[in-house]
């Protein structure tokens, strides 16, 4: 009769420096440790991590913190953070990850006095979760609402609009633009989404959220049921879905992009967003800004980069990884601001106001 194959065969040795005492006292109930897999492609971990990192962070928010913390020059802020915290730090996480193949709790082996910072990392990540999926649901909102031939949102007279809906179509007369005063207006893609998305004008503060939003409710459902069958398998079937999700927003961006810049008026918003305010630069303000903005967008410290890095072979290439995923980070977030700003040039342009009246945060 032919001799098991001893564990050690069987599959990787774990370093000794990251066994714990008390995984070394006792049987954990089986002869040899579950194989967790790895990733399925060779693209898998790359597209993962591009999808984790470029978001919302890049499309709005980057473009924000740039043109109120200097405008270009915030640039030089962003990449000196960028080299000497976040490409140091994800490289890192990455790192724990693969030479582990554990997770953002059983990784702290390693050191278990710091067995909650991974417990803290759990936690935050559900929260983020629940949060991001609200965020999916409203996006899946605005796709149903949008199969339409008229936006609900593109002009005033609906049930859900006061007096304070300002139409800019219709203020203008032939080919003539007047400057009006839109202080004290509304416009009607605002007043869709706060009176009738979230019909906000049905609570009277924090403590009365008001009735159920029931259409809301079954596309926060949608949401949870899409991301709950994109990792039904776990790598097996996240590393397919990523060949999508981590391209088609590029896809997105790129037309985005053409069709602002070639918008009337859309030079303005481009020049708006990168004319450089070098004097910012003596603030530790938009020093602290271009921190966050790295932490933020890179999304570093939250266990899921590492979670992606545990599933990789044990000699996967993480260091070039590493470069493409930050750098093209970096590059996304630029050209996500010329795509903001260009239609922001064209609502300035419509609308007879400066891009500063009409650029407010997301």
């Amino acid at each position: 009769v032919p001799s098991p194959i001893p564990c050690s065969l069987a599959q990787p040795v774990t370093p000794e420096l990251l066994v714990s005492p008390s995984s070394q006292d006792g049987d954990l109930g089986s002869e040899c440790p579950e194989d967790r897999g790895n990733w399925t492609g060779r693209l898998d971990f790359l597209l993962s991590c591009i999808g984790y990192c470029v978001g919302l962070g890049n499309v709005w928010r980057f473009p924000y913190r740039a043109y109120t913390n200097g405008g270009g020059a915030f640039l030089v802020p962003y990449f000196i953070m960028l080299a000497i915290c976040g490409i140091p730090i994800f490289f890192m996480e990455l790192s724990l990850g693969q030479f582990s193949s554990l997770g953002p709790l059983a990784v702290w082996k390693i050191s278990p006095l710091f067995k909650g910072v991974g417990m803290g990392t759990i936690l935050i990540v559900s929260l983020v979760a629940i949060y991001y999926n609200m965020i999916i649901a409203y996006v899946l909102f605005y796709l149903f609402a949008s199969l339409t031939s008229d936006l609900p949102w593109q002009h005033c007279g609906n049930w859900w609009n006061t007096d304070l809906c300002l139409d800019h179509h219709v203020i203008k007369v032939g080919n003539t633009t007047f400057p009006v005063n839109i202080t004290n207006t509304v416009s009607p893609s605002e007043e869709y989404w706060s009176r009738y998305v979230l019909h906000i004008q049905g609570s009277s503060g924090i403590g009365d959220p008001g009735r159920i939003r029931w259409n809301l409710c079954l596309c926060l459902l949608l949401s949870w049921t899409i991301v709950y069958l994109c990792i039904l398998k776990g790598v097996k079937s996240s590393g397919k879905v990523v060949y999508f999700t981590a391209t088609f927003p590029y896809l997105i961006l790129v037309m985005l992009l053409i069709r602002g810049v070639t918008l009337e008026g859309a030079w303005k918003g481009i020049q708006f967003y990168l004319t450089p305010q070098f004097d910012h630069l003596l603030s530790s303000k938009v020093w602290i800004e271009a921190a966050l903005q790295i932490f933020y967008s890179l999304g570093v410290g939250f266990g899921g980069l590492l979670t992606f890095a545990s599933y990789n072979t044990f000699h996967q290439n993480i260091y070039r990884d590493t470069f493409i995923v930050t750098l093209g980070n970096a590059i996304t977030s630029i050209l996500a601001g010329f795509a903001i700003f260009s239609v922001l040039g064209y609502m300035s342009q419509e609308l007879g106001v400066p891009v500063n009246q009409v650029a407010k945060a997301g």
